[in-house]
């Protein structure tokens, strides 16, 4: 990837302190039978002390290391960056229905259970059919109304279309029947029994601990041998406890975000690699669109031609990322989504069309100062939690461009998340930076900054600015329940042209999905130039990304 030198952290310099405990790793480690290295993943979120290995539980050790995906397998693969393709995995051939509301797949032949039981459709019938029967908590929406299986083929019916929401329904872990139906409480149920742990997956678990957790290698796993015979994950203290295990050797594979990431990890290793995958996300300003300076687009559209981008991605987030100059706000992996009429229509730092747009709207300077048509000083306040440093630099940045540029004063907000996550709820707020829901196409960013659906008890959770046009809400109910693709681009070129014409938010930057990891052991990872899965291990891509690695000659 592209590393420019970061001019905020210029003079800083890192205490790296390693306050975790490493399990493996490095170039030494290998497994009993000394065939291959141990792969060492890592995460900085301190001793996780309570063992669970239910993969439907955000907050089991399973989902908490992510050592989950490894043992319980889903349908398909829905690639988060790269073509944005689906990959069929435990399921040989996933169908959908033209308007995304009945899903058809076949359970691939060959794959069995670690325990040796097969792999079956009854499998799959069963793990959905536990969201229908309520014993099994909808945390993701799913919206199961019906299950069938007619010989080998399963078909799944929802409640709606699940267009833009193809990746939850797709990585839904396929759990055994043998075993599950016997949980009594499939939302609580730990799995530490003997023999529960049971997946398809090309691991199963070796052992547990608070300081780590190692799994081997599944010999019967029906990808075929893997080339890594173990794994182990290991949480650190911090991310500088993290930085240190990876640049030492520690630690193989993490995902994070690392200040200084080209003196402290890269300089370290000529082996060492960061990938950064754009993902249709980004990292957005919301500007609160009912009250002044943002009530009035000439405002939103002067900042949106003098805020830099090149900045908050070279600067901000010390190239990880990637800009979005698009009028449109849709990033380069969503760039089959724009409309010809906007194809090249781009947003460039250029001030004297800031002024113009400005001085159009009624707009004047008074010693320096910008002054709105009433006659007062512009200013405003940018709020971002304290501590989340790419963001807070991202603050401090556009508040002098705006300062220099135009003569805007803009104060920075860093409060404690509490008081952050309630002013954006509640709408107490100039303007902020946040992210978009994931929906893998270009309904992420017009449902997340134009959908009042998100407006609950006057309680926003997107739409922070709360954008209402009924064209607009058509158009996004068009586009999530679209019976063609016809239709669906129809609704696209709604939403677009919305888009451009409000200004309702302004993406700064691809929200990417990062990984860092090493090539001294193993090759086959994904790369800029193939991206495949993304490198961050915490993704339902690991799977893939395990089979396709192989030793290091």
């Amino acid at each position: 990837m592209r590393l420019k030198t970061s001019l905020a952290a210029a003079g800083l310099t890192a205490a790296l302190i390693l306050t975790g405990c490493a399990a493996g790793g490095g170039d030494n480690d290998s497994d009993a039978s000394g065939s291959g290295a141990v792969l060492t993943i890592a995460k900085p979120d301190g001793a996780i002390t309570t063992e669970s290995h239910n993969p439907y539980l955000a907050d089991s050790s399973a989902s908490k290391y992510g050592y989950g995906k490894v043992i319980f397998e889903s349908l398909a693969l829905v690639n988060p960056t790269g073509d944005l393709g689906t990959t069929p995995w435990l399921a040989e051939t996933v169908e959908w229905n033209d308007d995304y509301t009945q899903l058809t797949v076949t359970p691939r032949s060959g794959v069995k259970w670690s325990d040796g039981e097969e792999f079956t459709a009854d499998d799959i019938v069963f793990t959905f059919t536990q969201y229908l029967s309520g014993k099994l908590t909808d945390t993701g929406a799913l919206g199961v109304t019906d299950v069938t299986a007619d010989g080998d083929t399963v078909t799944i019916t929802f409640d709606e279309s699940k267009f833009t929401a193809q990746g939850r329904v797709l990585h839904t872990p396929i759990v055994p029947e043998h075993i599950w139906k016997d949980i009594a409480d499939p939302n609580t149920d730990p799995l530490t029994d003997e023999g529960k742990a049971v997946g398809t997956g090309p691991y199963v678990l070796s052992n547990w601990s608070t300081e780590s957790v190692s799994l081997t290698a599944n010999p019967d796993y029906w990808g075929g041998e893997l080339a890594v015979p173990q794994l182990n994950y290991v949480s650190y203290g911090d991310n500088a406890a993290l930085t240190t295990a990876l640049a030492t050797g520690d630690a193989d594979w993490a995902q994070a975000f690392i200040p200084q990431i080209q003196e402290s990890y890269l300089d370290a290793d000529p082996d060492n690699v960061f990938l950064v995958s754009p993902t249709p996300g980004a990292g957005t300003l919301f500007m609160n669109l009912q009250r002044k300076p943002f009530n009035d687009p000439a405002l939103r559209e002067a900042l949106a031609w003098t805020i830099d981008r090149e900045a908050y991605v070279d600067i901000a987030r010390e190239g990880a990322s990637e800009v979005i100059w698009n009028k449109t706000g849709l990033s380069s992996v969503l760039e089959s989504e724009i409309i010809d009429e906007f194809k090249d229509d781009n947003y460039s730092v250029d001030v004297d069309k800031a002024k113009e747009v400005l001085e159009d709207a009624g707009y004047t300077w008074n010693s320096g100062a910008l002054t709105d048509p009433d006659g007062e000083a512009v200013e405003f306040s940018i709020s971002v939690p304290a501590g989340w440093s790419d963001w807070n630099t991202e603050q401090a940045l556009i508040s002098e461009e705006l300062d220099k540029a135009l003569g805007i004063k803009v104060n920075v907000d860093q409060p404690d998340w509490g008081g952050w996550d309630a002013a954006r709820q509640e709408g107490d707020f100039d303007a902020i930076i946040h992210w978009l829901e994931d929906t893998g196409n270009a309904y992420g960013l017009y449902t997340s900054t134009m959908d009042p659906k998100w407006i609950v008890d006057d309680k926003a959770s997107f739409n922070f600015g709360r954008f209402d046009d009924p064209q607009v809400t058509e158009a996004l109910n068009t586009y999530a329940n679209a019976s063609s693709d016809e239709e669906r681009a129809g609704a696209s070129a709604v939403l677009q042209k919305a888009f451009v014409e409000n200004i309702p938010a302004i993406p700064l930057g691809a929200h990417p999905l990062l990984g860092e990891f090493n090539t001294r052991n193993y090759v086959g990872w994904p790369s800029e130039d193939d991206q495949y899965a993304a490198g961050d291990p915490t993704q339902p891509g690991i799977v893939q990304i395990l089979t396709k690695l192989k030793p290091a000659e």
